[in-house]
């Protein structure tokens, strides 16, 4: 899998490269800045790109703002976004267009390497992928909302790890629970949110985000 990386520290550059290397991954440009981003984007065309959020030359949000910039150009062309912080405004703006083939984790996920592959596989496979810590201050966020007070303790947690882009055996097997109780807890979910049934499952972790970024 081809992958671009935007990284503006050098030594965790260089570990993530070797690191995507051992998993298979062939990092076709690596580079420091905003600018140069869009440029690797738009000469390789990569299957994923893989993006620290605060990059020069700002130093604010130039990784987040390059990759709009090409999904702007490219709609649903793949991105995980890295960050030191929880923001929800960023996951916000990542999946204001709706396309999916987008994540969002913290940099300290990349020292659970199975998780971390995971991700990049699932956002590259065009599904969408939110750090738990996002997910949880989302939720936290709209603790008071009237049709989420709806939901039993089971059907938050349900939620939780339906947002985080996880599969309904992925659910069951981390509840200890059939995945027909999880089909069960979802539909229940999705009609107390007035959400639509869907069984395509990014389109459903879309519409469950989006409800939670509007809410």
């Amino acid at each position: 899998m081809r992958l671009v990386l935007a990284e503006d520290q050098f030594l965790l550059r260089e570990g993530i490269t070797r690191l995507l290397a051992a998993y298979g991954f062939e990092v076709v440009a690596a580079v420091g800045t905003g600018p140069e981003l869009i440029e690797a984007l738009t000469e390789h065309e990569p299957d994923v790109a893989l993006v620290d959020i605060r990059m020069p030359p700002t130093h604010t949000d130039e990784g987040l703002r390059a990759v709009l910039h090409a999904r702007r150009r490219k709609p649903g062309r793949p991105a995980l976004m890295l960050s030191q912080y929880v923001d929800q405004l960023y996951a916000q703006e990542l999946l204001a267009d709706g396309a999916g083939g987008v994540g969002y984790l913290l940099k300290d996920r990349v020292f659970n390497t199975e998780q971390f592959v995971t991700a990049l596989h699932t956002v590259a496979g065009g599904g969408t992928v939110m750090d738990p810590d996002v997910v949880s201050r989302m939720l936290s966020h709209n603790a008071h909302n009237e049709q989420l007070a709806r939901l039993t303790e089971r059907e938050h947690q349900v939620l939780g790890r339906m947002a985080e882009g996880h599969s309904n055996a992925a659910i069951a097997t981390h509840l200890v629970i059939t995945e027909k109780a999880v089909a069960n807890h979802i539909n229940n979910i999705l009609a107390k949110l007035d959400l639509p049934p869907s069984k395509d499952g990014n389109r459903r972790v879309l519409a469950v985000l989006a409800y939670l970024n509007s809410a």
